[in-house]
């Protein structure tokens, strides 16, 4: 199964081609538009020419944080999100010798790769879950106890950006998203 997420077909099939793709665009998914967030990749490729991230770790901040500003940007906080892709990119580089797959199949087990991604900057738990997850789903990465690790998002269903395969499963986790924000506000009073 390849990637559907971005919902266009040539940042989709970079997503497809490139490990340190999905990674970078988990990381841009915060405030941002999913499938924007998984554009992101592409546009750092077309603009730079790779994704190599000893590359992009080594590229002058400011020349990179002008790519990534230009429009369309990778984000809506382009400068933000350029620097801590070159953060992120030296940690792939620094720990996994520029191999993201390292991150994955490394992993000894489920908790082992949730600490892996969650080590990572810009990750959180939920955001490392989720990409626990998505791996299992769209990669067919699944170390033992990875629904453990990946949690409510390893059930089936509409969750997360895990479970977006086309423009229709978009719909329906920004709906189930939409209903989440919902009930959590009338909870709150």
């Amino acid at each position: 199964m390849g990637f559907g997420i971005a919902n266009d077909v040539a940042a989709d099939k970079v997503l497809d081609e490139h490990a340190f793709a999905p990674l970078v665009g988990m990381m841009l998914d915060q405030q941002y538009g999913m499938e924007h967030a998984f554009r992101g990749p592409w546009k750092v490729l077309d603009r730079f020419g790779t994704l190599d991230p000893a590359a992009i770790a080594q590229a002058d901040p400011q020349e990179f944080t002008a790519l990534c500003s230009r429009p369309p940007a990778i984000h809506r906080f382009p400068g933000s999100m350029a620097a801590r892709l070159q953060d992120l990119a030296r940690v792939i580089t620094d720990e996994y010798d520029g191999d993201t797959t390292r991150l994955w199949t490394e992993a000894t087990s489920g908790s082992d790769l949730l600490a892996r991604v969650m080590a990572l900057p810009g990750f959180g738990k939920q955001k490392a879950q989720i990409f626990v997850a998505l791996l299992a789903k769209q990669l067919d990465v699944r170390p033992d106890g990875w629904e453990a690790a990946a949690g409510d998002y390893a059930l089936p269903g509409y969750r997360s950006v895990a479970d977006v395969v086309d423009a229709d499963s978009l719909v329906k986790v920004r709906e189930y998203k939409q209903l989440k924000k919902a009930a959590a506000k009338a909870a709150a009073g």
